[in-house]
């Protein structure tokens, strides 16, 4: 290998790292809106912000790693450009486990943020609030200190350490929550308290404010006590007007499970508004020919961070990157339209490469490691639910599917028809349709 190559494939490696959303600006994004049914998170969401006179509380759904991210991120930067001061939050990074939350978790996840973030407001109602509890809490911020004795800036970091507690200690989580629970009204009013004083010392030019909780997409849905009601439903329903009731515009993220459910109709009631779903970027039609749109933009997402390793080498993306067209088509093709697995399968077929171009060889043993993960998802009784999905481009409203759509083993895409019609279709993700269980259940459908 040539000491260029290396340092070409390495940097192609790291600027291909599908873990980080792009930030607003970043030259790697790609407009997609076209081939994702003109999917617009400014207009789908930001609008609403803008022109309601009221707070308004919106859900985000979508597969996880379509990219949802990286559009709120957008967003972001949409609504800072019109005068609000947005507090932007990766749940699962510091407040939520997903594989455990409940809503109390969330809500104290927005108070640390914005105590965090906002320092000019007055904190004393939030102060006042963990103070009167503190006797029952200082055990589970794992402290013995006295609150009183404590500066501003130590009495926040407590009630951050609190948090943080909720996210990494087990064996604390369930009691920091029977300690908050019967308080959250209160907790509320006081947190109401302080958006209300921070909206009015807010720094130039801003005059309102957003909260955008990302990542809540990730709390892994599943039913509580055996019953029909799941946690998700605890959260996001039974939970609703709590989390409508900041005093300040908010965007929650929301597992697509929740929006593909029976719930659907409660929750556009709930939150006076249906929940903004991004789909995928549609690789295939329908009728299963290839969508070339779609598949220039998956060739754009690639090429853009080609150009930012090599700006000023002019290699050929399908003959000097890779050794033929249809070598990087087909690992577009195979990532179904959706973003993270495209990286995933780039980062794994460099891996596989000595030299510059990347080869056939190299995508196709990306295709297989990929795949391998998707035959260890499916249980033995999703592959005829499979099957049925890649013949009918349907899904049923049941747990089944749900979970499929969850775990990105079914994929929703969307598009207007010539009559302005919104069209949504699901497939199989075209990683199973390698898989030898998948093609024994299609075999069996067929006459």
């Amino acid at each position: 290998m040539t000491q260029n190559s290396e340092k070409l494939l390495t940097d192609l490696y790291n600027t291909c790292n599908p873990y980080y959303p792009l930030p607003a600006g970043d030259p790697r994004y790609v407009d997609c809106r076209e081939v994702r049914g003109d999917d617009n998170i400014t207009v789908d969401l930001g609008r609403n912000i803008q022109r309601s006179q009221k707070m308004t509380c919106q859900l985000y759904a979508g597969h996880r790693g379509a990219g949802k991210s990286t559009e709120l991120r957008r967003l972001e930067k949409y609504l800072t450009e019109q005068g609000y001061f947005v507090v932007y939050f990766a749940a699962d990074e510091q407040d939520i486990n997903p594989e455990d939350t409940e809503y109390t978790d969330i809500l104290l996840a927005c108070t640390r943020h914005l105590l965090e973030i906002i320092k000019d407001a007055d904190s004393k109602p939030l102060l006042d609030w963990m103070k009167n509890r503190w006797n029952d809490l200082k055990e589970l911020a794992l402290t013995e200190v006295s609150f009183e004795t404590l500066s501003l800036e130590m009495q926040i970091a407590q009630f951050s350490k609190l948090t943080a507690n909720v996210r990494t200690e087990p064996s604390l989580r369930q009691k920091i929550r029977e300690k908050v629970n019967p308080y959250t009204t209160t907790l509320l009013e006081a947190l109401n308290q302080f958006i209300r004083d921070a909206k009015k010392k807010l720094p130039a030019p801003y005059s309102q404010l957003a909260i955008i909780a990302d990542n809540l997409d990730r709390i892994v849905p599943f039913s509580k006590d055996g019953g029909q009601r799941s946690n998700l439903d605890e959260i996001f329903l039974d939970r609703s007007e709590q989390l409508k009731a900041l005093d300040c515009h908010v965007v929650y993220t929301v597992p697509i499970s929740m929006v593909h459910s029976n719930r659907a109709a409660n929750l556009s009631i709930n939150y006076n508004n249906a929940p903004q779903v991004l789909p995928m970027i549609m690789l295939r039609n329908p009728s299963g020919e290839v969508n070339h749109a779609g598949l220039a933009k998956m060739k754009e997402v690639i090429e853009k961070r080609v150009k930012q390793v090599a700006p000023d080498l002019s290699l050929e993306l399908e003959t000097e990157w890779f050794d033929t067209r249809e070598t990087l088509e087909k690992l577009c093709l195979m990532s179904g339209g959706h973003v993270r697995n495209l990286l995933l399968m780039l980062q794994e077929a460099i891996n596989q490469t000595d030299d510059l171009p990347i080869t056939a060889k190299a995508a196709q043993r990306a295709i297989t490691k990929a795949r391998n993960v998707y035959r260890r998802t499916a249980d033995k009784d999703d592959w005829s639910i499979l099957a049925k999905v890649s013949v009918s481009r349907r899904i049923l409203n049941d747990e089944q599917h749900r979970n499929l759509l969850f775990n990105r083993c079914i994929l929703e895409y969307r598009y207007y028809d010539e009559e302005g019609e919104m069209q949504n279709w699901y497939d199989v993700h075209p990683l199973i349709k390698g898989i030898q269980e998948f093609k024994e259940a299609v075999a069996i459908l067929q006459p």
